[in-house]
């Protein structure tokens, strides 16, 4: 029975491809350094440095991009929040459509032609028809203060 060895620039072939199937699946960008790391001791097997040397080179080079690279790259590709049209209402005017209370869970505007569930952000009932100001949007609620109790800047 013969033992097949692989040379070392196929391991290190073998060592990039599984690094980069591990952050396709993962997407954490964490096995994407080792994959780079890889490269560099695959150079290092071109270059017929050592065994011991071409893992030295790997280490390096995967420490250096996972500390220096991974915290840059996670800022840039870091996915934003997506804007909702939800908050075009904040800051809005408002008409109460049904009187506003917190205690008994009712309350709705009309903002920009769109109904709303409405709670107060004081927890002050609000009568129907009277003007509000949308504060906030908790959940698929909005959260608004009469016009009049608004301060003055």
């Amino acid at each position: 029975m013969s033992t097949i060895w692989l040379s070392d620039s196929a391991c290190w072939i073998l060592v990039i491809v599984a690094a980069l199937v591990i952050e396709a699946v993962s997407l954490n960008l964490n096995a994407v350094w080792f994959a780079i790391g890889g490269l560099g001791g695959l150079v290092a097997a071109s270059l017929g440095m050592s065994i011991p040397t071409q893992w030295i080179v790997f280490l390096i080079v995967s420490t250096i991009f996972l500390l220096l690279v991974r915290p840059f790259a996670r800022r840039v590709l870091k996915p934003k929040g997506a804007a909702t049209n939800a908050d075009r209402i904040l800051g809005e005017q408002a008409i109460v459509t049904r009187a506003i209370d917190n205690t008994q869970a009712t309350g709705e505007i009309k903002v920009m032609g769109q109904y709303w569930t409405a709670r107060s952000a004081d927890g002050v009932p609000i009568a129907a028809g009277e003007t509000v100001r949308v504060r906030e949007i908790v959940g698929v609620k909005a959260i608004v203060e009469p016009i009049t109790q608004m301060k003055q800047v």
